[in-house]
């Protein structure tokens, strides 16, 4: 518990009011596989289409229905599936 509690400290501090890493994305240029579930409540939409709009590589997309903050949990099969699928596709 206590460190769930100093990790929300954390992120409610002064020093992270303003986090953020859009001016980073352009220097990704490897493709990007972006997962979120659409009951996320830390992630939104807006912050998809910034990273997909920031990030210079090629960028595949899954949002998935019925899943929260954790895909990798929630949603675990189709998290594996779309990953397999997409580094199939990566060259070499």
């Amino acid at each position: 518990m206590w460190k769930r509690w100093s990790r929300v400290r954390l992120w409610l501090s002064n020093d992270f009011r303003n986090w953020n890493i859009e001016e980073y994305l352009p220097r990704i240029t490897c493709p990007v596989l972006l997962i979120q579930g659409r009951d996320d409540e830390y992630g939104t939409l807006k912050q998809m289409d910034a990273i997909r709009a920031g990030v210079s590589g090629t960028i595949e997309t899954l949002l998935l229905d019925t899943c929260g903050h954790s895909p990798h949990i929630d949603q675990r099969d189709a998290v594996e599936v779309a990953s397999v699928r997409f580094l199939e596709r990566l060259p070499g």
